[in-house]
C-alpha cells in the first residue's frame, strides 16, 4: 500500500489501466531512436552501452473535477489508476441561483469501460442516478499529460442511447482528493491527542509496507483529505473529572465547542478527547444521532486508549480512525446488512473483514486458525474494504457527507425474513425477549427484556453485550401497517474492550433491558394496533441467535386525560430524554417542560412515572455543560429533586421492567447518600431484593444476584460509614 498522491504524481503508460497499447509502445521505441540520433552513435562508429528506454510518463487523471459557472456546476470523481483504485467515476451536481449553491443529485458509474492511449483516457458506461435521468449513459474524457504540465479537465458528456447527447459539462482537475472534510480535534485539558504510529514497530501483514501514520494520512491513503482545524483545550473546573461522559454531555459539548457546527449538511466533523465514558468499557463513540443533522461528532476516550507504547498507539489509531469512519457513516463489519439499502457482508458474516470498521477480539479469519485480537493485528494492514473505501470515495453525497441522511439511512425497510429462524442451530445459546406489559398505553415507552442463556451442558462462553446500542443486538418491529423496520439505537457505543462471560450451570444467563420506543428514525410504536417483536444477538464466535417473536398491543387512548397525557411523551424533544435516561441540556428544554406538565398536571396517571424516572435520574447526577467561551461548567446533582421522583418510580406497581427498577433504585439509594442520610441510603439498598420478590421473582440465582448488587452498591455509597 501507497499513500495516496499528490497533484504532481506521475505514472508510466504501462501503469495505467493495465496494459501497454501497441501505439504507446511505437511512440516509446521512436523517442528512443530519436535520443540515439542525437548523441551521435553512427558517427562514432562505436556501439556503446545505453539503459533501457524510460518510459513515457504521464500525470494521473485520478482525482476530483469540479466545474464552474451559473446553472448547474458538477464535481466529478475519477478513480482508474493510483492507489487501489475502484474503477468507478461519480459525481455531484450542485445548481446555483444568485449567491447560493444547492445540491441536486449524484450518480455513479460502478462498472465502466477504461480505454487509455497515448493521448487520453475514457471511462464510459451506465450510470446510476439519485433522480430519473434522461441521459443515463457517462462519458468521461480527460487528456494525458506530462507531469511538468497543469492537469488537464476531464469532459463529461451525457448520452441518451444509443448515440443522442445531453448535456456536456468540463471540469477542471481540482484536487488529488475524492473528498475534502475539515477536521477539529478538541481536548479536554489532561487529556493529550493522539500523534502518530509507525507500523512496523510491531508485526504486521507481509506486503504492507512500514510507515508512519496520523489519523489524516489513514485517510488520505484512502483518497480522502482530513484537514486539520487545529487544537483547543476545554479548561474543566476543580473536580470536573470526577464522573465520565455521558451521551448528553457529548453532544451538548459539541454543539456548544465545536467552532465549525452548523445544523446542515457540510463536510466538517468534530472529535473530542474526553477523560472517559459513563460506567467505563467504551474507548470511542460517534455520539451525534440527537437532531435531524446526525454524524458530526464523535468521541474518544483517553483513560480507555491513553499511553505511549507501541501497542496502546497502534489500538488508540485504529479507534479514532473507526469512530471517523462511523460519521462518514460507515457501520461495523458484522451489520452492513442492516444499512438502507442493505450493504454485503463481507466474510465469515463480516468478522472476517481486516478492516478499520471490525473490531479486533471480534475477528474470525476466512480459512481458520486463530480469532480475536492477536490474529485481527497479524493479518491487519491499516485500511479499509474495497466496499468501504467505494462508500467513501463514490457514495450518493447525502449518504456520506456529515449532517445529511442518518447513521446507516438511505430507506428504512428492513427485510422481514431477515431474522427467519436459522436451519442449524448448534451455537449453544438462547435469546429470549419480553415486556414486563403486553398491552401498552397510548405514549408509553415500550422497553424489552433480553436474556441469554446457555442450552449447552457444557457451559458457553460469549460477551455480555445484550444493549442494542452496542451494536451486536438487532431487534425488528413488525409494525401494525406490516412494514418490518429495524430499530436503530438513539446512539451506538463502541465497546471495544472484550468482556466475555462464562454460562454454566451456575449462572446460565445474562439480562439486560433496553427503551426501543424511539430512536434515530423517531418513534417505532406511535400507531394503536398490534406489534410482532424479534431480536438478533451475534455471539463472539459469529453467532446469530434469534429470539422467539414478543407480541405486543398499543392501546388507543380510552379517555381524553389518556390521549393528552400520551402525546406529552411522544414529542421529539421527549423521545430523545426517554432515550437518554434523562438530561439538563438547555437544548432539550421543550422536552423538560413537557415532563414537567406531565408529572405537574397528569401525575396520578400510569405514564407519569416515565417522566419521574427520566427527571428523576437526571437530577441525581452532575451534568457538564461546556459554554460558548469554552469553560466546562459542571452542574452538581440535585437530590432534593431527584428522591421524591426516584421514591414515586420505585413505589410505582408494575409499570417500569424489573432491570430499570434495579437501575431507579440504586440511583435513588445514590442520591440519598448525597445528603448524607446513611439510615435512609441502607434502607431503600437492604429493601431491594424484598421488593424485587414481591413483583414475582422467583428465581434463586437472581435473587441472590440482586442482593450482590444491593451489597456492592451500599459498600461503594457507604464505606466504612456502615
Amino acid at each position: 500500500m501507497t499513500a495516496i498522491p499528490d497533484p504532481t504524481t506521475v505514472e508510466s503508460i504501462a501503469e495505467l489501466a493495465g496494459n501497454k497499447t501497441e501505439s504507446d509502445e511505437a511512440s516509446t521505441l521512436a523517442l528512443h531512436e530519436r535520443e540515439l540520433a542525437s548523441e551521435g552513435v553512427e558517427e562514432h562508429g562505436v556501439e556503446p552501452s545505453f539503459a533501457p528506454p524510460l518510459p513515457l510518463i504521464k500525470r494521473q487523471v485520478r482525482g476530483r473535477y469540479r466545474s464552474a459557472g451559473t446553472g448547474f456546476q458538477l464535481e466529478l470523481r475519477v478513480d482508474v489508476g493510483g492507489n487501489r483504485p475502484m474503477n468507478r467515476v461519480s459525481g455531484d451536481f450542485f445548481q446555483t441561483s444568485g449567491g447560493t449553491t444547492s445540491y441536486f443529485g449524484s450518480f455513479v458509474v460502478s462498472a465502466p469501460t477504461v480505454t487509455t492511449t497515448a493521448h487520453q483516457v475514457k471511462v464510459e458506461g451506465m450510470g446510476t442516478f439519485t433522480w430519473t435521468a434522461g441521459a443515463p449513459f457517462v462519458r468521461v474524457t480527460i487528456p494525458r499529460v506530462p507531469p511538468f504540465v497543469p492537469a488537464a479537465a476531464a469532459t463529461v458528456q451525457f448520452v441518451s442511447p444509443p448515440s443522442t447527447p445531453g448535456a456536456s459539462y468540463v471540469c477542471p482537475f481540482s484536487s488529488p482528493y475524492f473528498r475534502t472534510v475539515d477536521w477539529e480535534l478538541d481536548c479536554v485539558q489532561g487529556t493529550i491527542a493522539f500523534g502518530s504510529y509507525n507500523t512496523g514497530s510491531l508485526p504486521q501483514p507481509a506486503g504492507s509496507p512500514a510507515r508512519e501514520l496520523t489519523i489524516p494520512k489513514a485517510y488520505e491513503e484512502c483518497g480522502i483529505q482530513l484537514k486539520p482545524a487545529g487544537i483547543s483545550n476545554i479548561v474543566p473546573v476543580a473536580g470536573a473529572g470526577g464522573n465520565g461522559w455521558n451521551d448528553d454531555e457529548l453532544h451538548n459539548a459539541m454543539v456548544s465547542h465545536f467552532s465549525l457546527h452548523k445544523n446542515a449538511p457540510q463536510w466538517k466533523v468534530w472529535t473530542l478527547v474526553a477523560t472517559s465514558y459513563e460506567g467505563g468499557g467504551v474507548r470511542g463513540i460517534m455520539f451525534d444521532y440527537k437532531d435531524t443533522f446526525q454524524r458530526q461528532g464523535c468521541a474518544v476516550f483517553h483513560d480507555a486508549i491513553g499511553g505511549t507504547d507501541a501497542i496502546t498507539l497502534r489500538a488508540a489509531l485504529r479507534t479514532y480512525v473507526h469512530e471517523l469512519g462511523h460519521a462518514f457513516n460507515l457501520l461495523h463489519s458484522w451489520q452492513k446488512q442492516l444499512a438502507d439499502p442493505p450493504a454485503p457482508l463481507g466474510p465469515n458474516s463480516g468478522f472476517g473483514d481486516r478492516s478499520w470498521m471490525n473490531y479486533p477480539q471480534n475477528y474470525i479469519p476466512v480459512g481458520g486458525g486463530p480469532t480475536g485480537t492477536g490474529a485481527y493485528w497479524n493479518d491487519f494492514a491499516f485500511q479499509f474494504t474495497d466496499n468501504e473505501l467505494i462508500h467513501l470515495r463514490h457514495a450518493f453525497y447525502k449518504n456520506v457527507i456529515m449532517g445529511a441522511n442518518q447513521f446507516g439511512k438511505g430507506a428504512s425497510d428492513l427485510d422481514p425474513e431477515l431474522f427467519d429462524e436459522p436451519v442449524l442451530d448448534e451455537s449453544g445459546l438462547a435469546l429470549d425477549l419480553r415486556t414486563r406489559n403486553q398491552a401498552f398505553l397510548y405514549g408509553e415507552p415500550v422497553v424489552v427484556e433480553l436474556k441469554l442463556s446457555t442450552t449447552d451442558l457444557r457451559g458457553k462462553r460469549t460477551h455480555d453485550r445484550l444493549h442494542p446500542k452496542d451494536g451486536y443486538v438487532t431487534v425488528a418491529i413488525r409494525q401494525p401497517s406490516g412494514r418490518t423496520i429495524a430499530y436503530r439505537p438513539f446512539l451506538q457505543r463502541c465497546p471495544e474492550i472484550e468482556r466475555l462471560v462464562d454460562l454454566t450451570d451456575d449462572n446460565r444467563a445474562i439480562y439486560d433491558s433496553a427503551y426501543i420506543g424511539f430512536g434515530r428514525d423517531g418513534f417505532y410504536f406511535d400507531q394503536p394496533g398490534i406489534y410482532l417483536v424479534r431480536a438478533q444477538y451475534i455471539a463472539s464466535d459469529g453467532s446469530r441467535v434469534v429470539s422467539p417473536v414478543c407480541r405486543l398491543i398499543v392501546r388507543n387512548p380510552v379517555t381524553e386525560r389518556d390521549q393528552l397525557a400520551g402525546e406529552l411523551l411522544l414529542g421529539e424533544q421527549q423521545g430523545q430524554l426517554l432515550a437518554l435516561l434523562g438530561s439538563r441540556s438547555g437544548y432539550l428544554g421543550n422536552g423538560i417542560d413537557a415532563l414537567d406538565e406531565l408529572i405537574n398536571v397528569y401525575g396520578d396517571h400510569p405514564l407519569a412515572v416515565y417522566a419521574k424516572l427520566a427527571k428523576g435520574v437526571a437530577a441525581g447526577h452532575e451534568f457538564k455543560d461546556v459554554k460558548p467561551n469554552r469553560e466546562m461548567v459542571v452542574r452538581p446533582p440535585s437530590p432534593d429533586e431527584s428522591i421524591p421522583l426516584l421514591t414515586d418510580v420505585v413505589a410505582s406497581p408494575g409499570r417500569v421492567d424489573n432491570i430499570t427498577l434495579n437501575t431507579a433504585t440504586r440511583k435513588l439509594a445514590g442520591s440519598c447518600a448525597l445528603t448524607g442520610d446513611t439510615g435512609r441510603t441502607a434502607d431503600v439498598l437492604d429493601r431491594m431484593p424484598q421488593t424485587f420478590a414481591e413483583r414475582g421473582v422467583t428465581n434463586d440465582k437472581v435473587l441472590e444476584t440482586i442482593r450482590n448488587e444491593a451489597a456492592a452498591t451500599k459498600e461503594a455509597l457507604l464505606g466504612e460509614q456502615q
